[in-house]
């Protein structure tokens, strides 16, 4: 087979990825969950399988395993994650009432800078009524979300089918893996098998990774703050925590939260708002000292940058299935743009010469 006709019919293949993902991505909602779930599953299983468990026993094992973790996490946050939810959003216009009053009253050089007492006074009007559209947006979203048939039968079907989906996937996982295998072109087998080792690599570690550290910092600002005593301060908490998957996103909004609300709260006591600020710097210090290093080194090999506009991009385009998939194809991608420039730092291309620089291989930079 020529390169030409190689390159077409990769092509044709990513050709294919996308328009089902874009033609069916309204229902893919449970099958991806459970396809990310079963792939995280499959190192347990394959532990309890060693243990002289069957494949089938091990399964339902571990999906036990997760459904009561699942289920104790949702029994014990849900209800307070629900209630100061609902709280802040009824509160928000009030704090940015305060904050707008504590800025005329203390900010007399600021005033001067935006253009005096009128600007000023523009500014409120616009900002009260930004706060007051918000908030309506806000608790007409969440009202849609409780009243909503539509998203009431994707939320039970994405809970109903996951685990069922997740539990047949996992059954038949290293079966499937074998199937797939066996479709390779002979030729060009092993160098596909390294680059699925390397995007197996990269994509098992970040998620798993990822996970433990957005629970370590969720739990830390969300406990830290209550204890400050900052109004929200557990559900600002578990939001930092949540974001954080997006880099840098989830400590900048988390921190701009926590003191726009601490000062409303605490003001004039500066030592309080020190004290919140102080919280998010040990979390920053925790997360890029101690977490970070630890739980993910380089196991994405992605850029940050890249990281965020996967997820904006794939988002845009597939919705919430987008979303779910951005981290694991940017990686695929990442791992594919690395292969691709070795090839072509090793092809006559780059030298200029007739030759090879040297044998372009996955194996090489491995």
């Amino acid at each position: 087979m020529t390169l030409q006709r190689q390159i077409l019919f990769w092509l044709a293949c990513l050709s294919g990825f996308i328009g089902f993902v874009w033609l069916f991505h309204t229902i893919l909602t449970p099958f991806v969950a459970a396809l990310i779930l079963a792939y995280l599953m499959d190192p347990l299983v394959d532990r309890l399988e060693k243990l002289g468990l069957s494949r089938t026993m091990a399964t339902a094992g571990g999906l036990v395993i997760f459904l009561i973790v699942f289920v104790l996490a949702v029994l014990a946050v849900a209800p307070l994650l629900f209630n100061q939810l609902s709280a802040f959003i009824a509160k928000a216009p009030e704090y940015v009432q305060r904050l707008q009053t504590l800025l005329a009253e203390n900010g007399g050089w600021i005033i001067e800078r935006i253009g005096g007492p009128e600007r000023l006074q523009e500014i409120r009007t616009q900002l009260g009524a930004s706060a007051g559209e918000a908030a309506k947006l806000a608790g007409g979203f969440v009202t849609s979300l409780l009243s909503g048939g539509q998203v009431l039968v994707s939320i039970l079907s994405l809970l109903v089918l996951t685990p069922v989906i997740a539990f047949y996937l996992v059954i038949d996982w290293d079966h499937m893996i074998a199937k797939v295998d066996g479709w390779l072109p002979r030729r060009q087998a092993p160098t596909i098998r390294q680059l699925a080792r390397e995007m197996d690599q990269s994509v098992a570690d970040f998620l798993r990774g990822q996970a433990l550290l957005c629970f370590l910092l969720g739990l830390f600002y969300a406990i830290a703050l209550s204890v400050a005593g900052l109004h929200f301060g557990f559900i600002i908490g578990i939001l930092t925590g949540i974001l954080s998957f997006i880099p840098y996103v989830g400590s900048l909004t988390g921190f701009m939260l926590s003191m726009g609300v601490a000062v409303a709260q605490f003001w004039p006591d500066w030592m309080m708002i020190i004290v919140i600020a102080v919280i998010f710097g040990v979390g920053q210090f925790l997360e890029g000292n101690v977490l970070q290093p630890r739980l993910l080194g380089h196991a994405l090999g992605v850029h940050p940058v890249w990281l965020m506009f996967a997820l904006l991009a794939f988002g845009s385009l597939f919705g919430f299935v987008g979303v779910m998939l951005a981290v694991p194809l940017a990686a695929i991608i990442g791992v594919l743009v690395r292969f691709a420039l070795r090839q072509y730092l090793a092809s006559p291309l780059y030298s200029g010469t007739g030759a090879p620089v040297r044998p372009a291989s996955p194996e090489t930079d491995a």
